[in-house]
């Protein structure tokens, strides 16, 4: 029996830690003496290889461990090609990645882990072998506060990572970061530390979301024979970190001789990790790890969080006594985490750097670079809460909000602005925008625009369904005019709303409903972009006619759920007088690597239909929904380039211009119906109220020339 269950693990895979094949046998009256013997039968089937990685992608590498671990792996390993992946939130900052900014080795991408098309189109081309999954939200206070937010980001975008690494079959190591607090806390008179085997039992939504990752890997491991590995860590500090964390917190504080506050009675016992101690634990990990193992990164130099605060006092020369203030406690603060590292330290491992040396080399960076997070005077609050949301400010390599290099980071700067050098001083400053969908591409473009044309601008934090959180960014932003670009549009397509249809209606009706009903309420216009695929051709709009549907028209296609709200919703805002709703359609961009650009879905495609359709050149027309704030424009309008092209003369303009060798083929209808899960819309739009109002308006062949293909024109 004890080896029938050891070459199970074994011939699975060993996708899980040996130890945990041990404590789930452990109750069938195997006995210890024998746990070597399994040890041994199940590494027999184990690659023991060392992996070389190629490729590696690195999640959340704009934040302060996994920025570390970055930049070492690119000075140590030029042959490497490193890929950052980092949505940079509010504790996350370019700088953090100086050193590798000149790297030929490097490549900063910024996006979402929880977007499925692009962590799938970067798997794809740029040849990822290895993925070091770092990314997550990790503050326990801002968990008390959103735990919402914990679950989206550390269950849901681990989900889409491990989704994309079964789709393309092509990733060697998945290596997960996750935490020490997903033990839970350790006894206080405990002499030996967690091991990996231990039982989880998190006591709070971080640890809880954290542990509920773990599971998810383990079980891909296990289902689809993903090569995972797991880490769990103590704390780190160092260089680089967000000041919410105790250490650069308090030194910042002392800093400005300001009281350093504990929470509780500083009891609480933590172990403390520098930084590039960590960096190399990983760099062993990636490549000596076995694959199904978990590996504690731990010390057992324990120290109270009042020693800590005493330790930072004393070398700022400070009465401890005077300089410490006691607050209210956390609702539920883990007394103690205690980890066992043998196993780690077998691969080689082992720490370098002492506490006080690592706390000196911390001070000294902190006083020599007071300045790299700016004003984080929210984060040094006894309970920072709520920093999370979006939002936050973009942080470049200089600090500064202008400079965005193209060699590093991968956004296309062919957007075209409209020229606003008749626009007074005055009148620029009379706009602020507060803008919905900061993550989603519209709404993302629509910030960069607002930077350029010096206007204005705060993304929204309230969810368009919470009617009081919308209330407070309208009282706490001040706007002249509200911009809706959030929505759900499906994950990683309309065909999601069909099994989501709760979610979609929350969002898409509900959430738009009661931004409208508050926008009101406060006298502001609100610019709506909705779509136009509401409609597909019939008898009175024939295709190929060139006779397209007007903003009057009544919507005639609900082939598609994600459709149904769209017209749903758009019905019920012809009551609302402050509300410009723009039909957009199968939108396109100069930007041909962003996978949500129509062109770029349908070059990839093996075959696709050939329908002429109405499109929303994004670079034309973006721009003219922030005149048509100024303007105060209202009501229903096409918001789509004049006239429709079919798919087969797109992708003759991609092949003239961008890809001389591009070839595609063609299916029915009626064969795409077979891979797809809802109908899609088809139809042409009549653009001439936009046209009247906006003269130079494009036709869509033009504007598809001058704005997407010229600017991209590879061929001679």
């Amino acid at each position: 029996m004890l080896l029938w269950k050891a070459s199970k693990f074994g011939l699975m895979g060993a996708f899980y830690d040996l130890d945990l094949c041990w404590i789930c046998y452990s109750e069938a009256g195997v006995i210890a003496s024998v746990k070597n013997s399994l040890h041994l039968v199940v590494l027999k089937f184990v690659d023991m290889a060392t992996h070389t990685p190629k490729n590696i992608l690195i999640t959340g590498a704009a934040g302060f461990i996994a920025s570390h671990v970055a930049n070492r792996l690119i000075r140590n390993y030029p042959l490497y090609k490193i890929v950052v992946l980092d949505k940079l939130d509010y504790c996350s900052n370019l700088k953090n990645l100086i050193p590798s900014k000149s790297s030929p080795n490097f490549k900063f991408v910024k996006g979402d882990i929880g977007s499925a098309d692009l962590v799938n189109y970067l798997l794809i081309t740029e040849s990822i072998d290895t993925i070091m999954h770092f990314a997550a939200q990790t503050h326990v206070d801002n968990s008390f506060g959103n735990s919402f937010e914990f679950t989206k980001n550390n269950i849901y975008g681990t989900h889409v990572l491990l989704e994309a690494c079964k789709v393309t079959g092509q990733i060697k190591r998945f290596i997960h970061v996750s935490t020490d607090e997903v033990y839970g806390e350790t006894d206080e008179d405990a002499v030996v530390g967690n091991h990996e085997a231990s039982q989880l039992l998190p006591t709070n939504p971080y640890s809880a979301t954290k542990a509920g990752a773990e599971m998810l890997v383990m079980a891909y491991g296990r289902s689809y024979g993903l090569p995972v590995i797991t880490t769990r860590g103590n704390n780190v500090y160092g260089p680089n970190q967000f000041p919410e964390k105790l250490i650069p917190k308090f030194i910042l504080l002392a800093m400005q001789g300001k009281p350093l506050p504990i929470h509780g009675d500083g009891s609480n016992v933590r172990s403390y990790l520098y930084c590039e101690d960590v960096a190399e634990a990983f760099e062993v990990i990636l490549h000596k790890g076995e694959v199904g193992h978990v590996y504690n990164i731990g010390t057992k130099k324990e120290r109270r969080v009042i020693d800590v605060a005493k330790d930072i006092c004393r070398l700022f020369k400070m009465d401890a006594d005077t300089c410490i203030k006691f607050v209210e406690n956390r609702p539920f603060n883990d007394q103690r985490y205690f980890l066992d590292d043998e196993k780690l330290k077998n691969l080689g491992w082992s720490e370098r750097t002492t506490w006080e040396e690592g706390l000196k080399k911390t001070m000294d960076w902190y006083i020599n670079n007071p300045d790299w997070w700016g004003d984080v005077s929210g984060a040094l609050l006894p309970h920072p809460r709520m920093l999370m949301m979006p939002g936050g400010l973009e942080r470049h390599f200089d600090g500064s909000e202008e400079e965005k290099p193209s060699s590093y980071v991968s956004t296309n700067t062919h957007m075209v602005v409209p020229s606003s050098k008749n626009v007074s001083s005055s009148q620029k400053h009379a706009l602020k925008f507060l803008i919905y969908g900061r993550t989603g591409w519209i709404g993302g473009l629509l910030g960069k625009l607002c930077e350029k044309q010096g206007i204005p601008y705060e993304y929204g934090k309230g969810r368009l369904e919470d009617r009081s959180s919308l209330v407070a960014d309208i009282q706490n932003v001040k706007p002249t005019h509200i911009f809706n670009a959030a929505g759900v549009t499906g994950r990683p397509n309309v065909d999601w709303c069909e099994s989501h249809k709760t979610e979609t209606i929350r969002t898409n009706v509900a959430g738009t409903l009661t931004l409208a009903d508050v926008s009101r309420e406060h006298g502001l216009l609100m610019i709506n972009y909705a779509t136009g695929c509401i409609f597909e051709y019939d008898e009175a709009h024939p295709e190929g006619s060139g006779i397209g549907f007007k903003e009057e028209d009544k919507p005639n296609f609900i082939g598609s759920f994600y459709s149904k709200t769209k017209a749903m919703v758009e019905e019920l805002l012809k009551e609302y007088d402050n509300v410009c709703t723009l039909r957009v359609r199968m939108p396109i961009s100069s930007d041909l690597s962003n996978p949500r650009n129509f062109i770029t879905k349908i070059s990839r495609y093996n075959k696709v239909v050939n329908i002429p359709n109405s499109m929303t050149i994004l670079d034309e027309l973006l721009p003219i929904s922030i005149e048509m704030a100024r303007r105060n424009l209202r009501g229903i309008w096409n918001f789509t380039n004049p006239g429709a092209v079919s798919h087969n003369e797109i992708l003759e303009m991609y092949r003239n211009y961008i890809d001389p060798n591009f070839k595609w083929a063609n299916f029915t209808l009626e064969e795409q119906a077979k891979v797809i899960v809802a109908p899609r819309s088809n139809n042409e739009m009549d653009g001439t109220k936009l046209k009247k109002e906006f003269p130079e308006v494009l036709s869509i062949k033009e504007s598809l020339i001058k704005y997407v293909f010229e600017p991209n024109k590879k061929t001679a």
